[in-house]
């Protein structure tokens, strides 16, 4: 239960339990605790016994912390939490931006995989002189490493014949066009899974249309992040405005009035 305390200077303040805060986000009291001793929350007074007070102000810092999160990931958002409460705003936002210039690198990336991959499904382009071609030719060919088409390989992702005496690998047209794509996908930056079951999706039906849902799939994804990343910046704007009005950590850098 939250408990009115008078604080000289400040009036009356609602002081808040960890468990007050816990049950409004679905943690247990020790994650609370180490939120605040972590630095995600403001630091925090005590009682004489000990016991921590948080207030309006660390549950809004609780709500912002779990809001970036859905939208930046744990890692950022901790970041970020933690270099306001270290009075480093300008650093904050910097992580913030950085984020949505990466968002923004997924999509250009994911428009270029969309347009290369049609291109590459439809009609894979010339291939190395001969119908046949060796693990070298084929990187050669493709702008690679001999070391990635072996990692590909090592996946499941490529599957080329060996040469009964020598053992050499022999790439044919199938196996250039799927190299090809692999490439793509890859510097779209889909995860290796995901391309395997595109792949045989491709080879089992001989469409693109596998391609296109995954690539649409993708694209919904990320609009959903950065709907979550708008969210939990508008939480966090919420947040950092309540401190500058009450005078706290980032008042002294008149932030939200300089902006």
């Amino acid at each position: 239960m939250a408990v009115k305390l008078s604080t000289p200077g400040t009036g009356d303040r609602t002081t808040l339990r960890p468990v007050d805060l816990a049950r409004e986000v679905g943690v247990s009291t020790q994650q609370i605790r180490n939120y605040a001793d972590a630095g995600i929350l403001p630091p925090t007074e005590r009682t004489p016994s000990g016991y921590r007070r948080f207030d309006a102000r660390h549950r809004a810092a609780l709500l912002a912390y779990r809001s970036l999160a859905k939208g930046f990931g744990w890692d950022t958002a901790r970041s970020i939490m933690l270099a306001i409460h270290a009075g480093d705003v300008p650093g904050a936002l910097a992580l913030i931006d950085e984020s949505h210039a990466d968002l923004h690198g997924q999509r250009l990336a994911l428009r270029s995989t969309s347009e290369a991959l049609e291109a590459v499904a439809s009609d894979p382009g010339p291939v190395p002189a001969r119908g046949v071609t060796r693990i070298g030719e084929v990187a050669r060919h493709l702008g690679l490493r001999t070391s990635a088409l072996r990692v590909w390989e090592a996946a499941g992702l490529l599957t080329p014949e060996r040469e009964r005496v020598t053992g050499y690998r022999r790439y044919g047209p199938d196996d250039v066009r799927d190299a090809q794509m692999i490439h793509i996908l890859r510097q779209g930056r889909h995860p290796l899974p995901q391309i395997r079951a595109l792949l045989d999706e491709l080879r089992r039906t001989g469409s693109a249309q596998a391609l296109r849902v995954a690539i649409e799939d993708r694209r919904r994804a990320l609009t959903r992040t950065a709907a979550a990343m708008l969210e939990g910046t508008a939480v966090l704007h919420g947040y950092l405005s309540m401190d500058a009005h009450d005078g706290g950590l980032f008042s002294h850098a008149r932030l939200l009035q300089d902006t």
